[in-house]
């Protein structure tokens, strides 16, 4: 108990240590996760990317409370996800994270309108309270021309930017989006990602998002990486990009606008990728290791 009211105190939005997840069935394990470790302060807007099957979405799912861990620990708002019994996990899911699915389908019900679907997951004590939050948050993602429109009289973006509003329904501390600009063209794309951006800069509003999309990852503040179910590098946003992310003469598609660090874990252990070792010629998995002028080189055999 003592360590859990430290960290609700004093610490990040999310501390994960040394967090490991395993799928087990009859025949083989999966080991998802495999010792990972990550802090995202509050009021931060990070981008996760890796390729299918890192764990990305294992831990995402982990943050939204729809999965356990199997070992380590993970604190959301110094909540510890080992601990909660199932009726503190469902008060967690209501009030303490948001989440936007890919698929707009578990995001709106199909025979609501939109103002009803932003509407549904509110506990305010009246139905006036429900609707004038319910419209304040369809302004904020630009959608209140459509609150009396359903599901198919909304376009893929449209639908998606409803789904931001309704996970933002009960005010939640972190808001979680999986693929977000996933189905949707580039325009759609940069203005629900303008969205992101003004939920964080304006409300202070913690965002982690789970993406592919090349651009919206430029654009991002702090890019985690994930691969083989562990952060591998990070990449920090360039002073001069930081200070321009409305500039429209940026490219975000083609532009360096990151930094790229590697991540160290706990043992001293790098994850180097593929392609740097084969653009080195490196065959097999011995290198030498040496320190030059203060640099730490790598040599292949």
């Amino acid at each position: 108990m003592a360590e859990e009211q430290i960290q609700e105190q004093n610490g990040p939005m999310i501390l994960a240590d040394n967090l490991v997840k395993i799928y087990k069935t009859a025949e083989l394990e999966v080991l998802a996760l495999q010792g990972l470790d990550l802090t995202v302060e509050k009021g931060e807007l990070l981008a996760i990317i890796g390729n299918s099957g890192s764990g990305k979405s294992t831990f995402l799912n982990m943050l939204g409370g729809l999965d356990t861990p199997s070992a380590g620990k993970l604190f959301v708002d110094g909540k510890n996800l080992f601990t909660m019994t199932e009726k503190q996990l469902v008060k967690y899911k209501r009030d303490t994270v948001g989440f936007v699915w890919q698929n707009n389908a578990r995001n709106l019900l199909p025979y609501l309108s939109a103002l009803e679907n932003v509407m549904t997951p509110m506990h305010f004590s009246s139905e006036k309270q429900k609707k004038e939050r319910a419209l304040e948050l369809l302004d904020l993602v630009g959608m209140s021309h459509k609150k009396t429109s359903r599901l198919n009289q909304l376009s893929g973006g449209e639908q998606q930017r409803i789904a931001i509003a309704i996970a933002l329904a009960n005010a939640p501390k972190l808001l979680l989006a999986d693929e977000p600009t996933g189905s949707v063209d580039r325009k759609t794309a940069d203005f629900i990602l303008d969205v992101f951006r003004r939920l964080n800069r304006e409300l202070g509003q913690t965002i982690v998002i789970v993406t592919h999309d090349v651009a919206l990852s430029k654009q991002v503040q702090r890019v985690v990486a994930i691969r083989d179910g562990k952060f591998s590098s990070e990449r920090v946003l360039k002073e001069h990009y930081s200070l321009n992310l409305d500039e429209a003469a940026a490219n975000w598609q083609e532009d360096e606008t990151q930094e790229e660090f590697a991540i160290i874990d706990r043992a001293g252990r790098v994850q180097i990728p593929r392609q740097l070792l084969d653009e080195a010629g490196v065959e097999g998995n011995k290198l030498r290791m040496g320190l030059v002028d203060g640099k730490i080189v790598l040599e292949k055999q």
